[in-house]
Parts: structure tokens; C-alpha cells; sequence
């Protein structure tokens, strides 16, 4: 009885961490500058993440902020809602408190879909997880 209850806690637990790491990033604003497009934590378990953009969803680049653990930021590949996508190897490390270089998408300011990117999470002293911003440029340039 006990291994049942358990289980279901722990099931329980479980689905409602992949529900909320899947809820979709809401862009509410179209100023033009930079705009924090979503947020994850990472650990050591999965090597890739993604989030999905919706609203306000026109970006010119991207950046990733690293806070409270270093990754080694791989690569991503960020899906447009016209049906394109873009791979971007980008190979760098960022330290904790760090960032990213900024990175153009095809064909300048464009509507995003959703982004996935592949990392690893660096080892620390005290396994700390990183916690990722996605953040995005608006130029409003050729704006619809």
C-alpha cells in the first residue's frame, strides 16, 4: 500500500513538472529592444530544452543569460511560424552570471514559433542546477 501511494505521489509530482515546463512563452510587448522570451532550469538529466513563443512572437536575435551554474551552450534550432527553421551551431560555455553572444536570425526580424536548444550542464561544487532566460531583439523593422 505504502509503494502505491508512493508511486502515485511521485507520479503525480512528475506530470505536473513537465506541465510546467512546457507552458508557452506569452510576449505581451512590442517595443522595440530586448524582451526576456521565456525561462528554464537545466540540470544533468536531459540535454535539451525548448520554448515555445506566442503573442508578440517577432524577434531580430537572440541571447541566452546563464544565472546560478555554468552550461556549455551547444547549439539551436529555432522553428518560425512560417514553417522554416534555423540551426545555429554556437559551441560556447557560459559562466554563471554570464551570457551569450548575440545571435541574428535569417532574414532579419521574424516570427517565432518555438526554440529548442541542446546543452550540458557544466559540472560545479555543488551540482547546481542553471537556471536559462531566452531573451529576444526587437527591431520593428519591416513590422506587419
Amino acid at each position: 500500500m505504502k509503494k502505491l501511494i508512493l508511486s502515485s505521489i511521485l507520479a503525480t509530482v512528475g506530470i505536473c513538472g513537465i506541465a510546467y515546463a512546457q507552458q508557452p512563452a506569452v510576449i505581451v510587448s512590442d517595443k522595440t529592444g530586448w524582451h526576456r522570451i521565456g525561462e528554464t532550469t537545466v540540470d544533468f538529466q536531459k540535454e535539451s530544452d525548448e520554448i515555445v513563443v506566442m503573442g508578440a512572437d517577432r524577434f531580430a536575435s537572440i541571447k541566452f543569460k546563464v544565472e546560478d551554474a555554468p552550461i556549455d551552450l551547444i547549439s539551436m534550432e529555432v522553428f518560425y511560424e512560417s514553417g522554416d527553421t534555423q540551426v545555429v551551431n554556437i559551441n560556447m560555455p557560459i559562466k554563471k552570471k554570464g551570457e551569450s553572444r548575440t545571435i541574428d536570425l535569417k532574414g532579419g526580424e521574424r516570427d517565432l514559433k518555438k526554440i529548442v536548444f541542446v546543452y550540458k550542464t557544466l559540472a560545479n561544487r555543488k551540482d547546481t542546477k542553471a537556471s536559462v532566460e531566452v531573451w529576444g531583439l526587437k527591431t520593428n523593422t519591416g513590422k506587419k
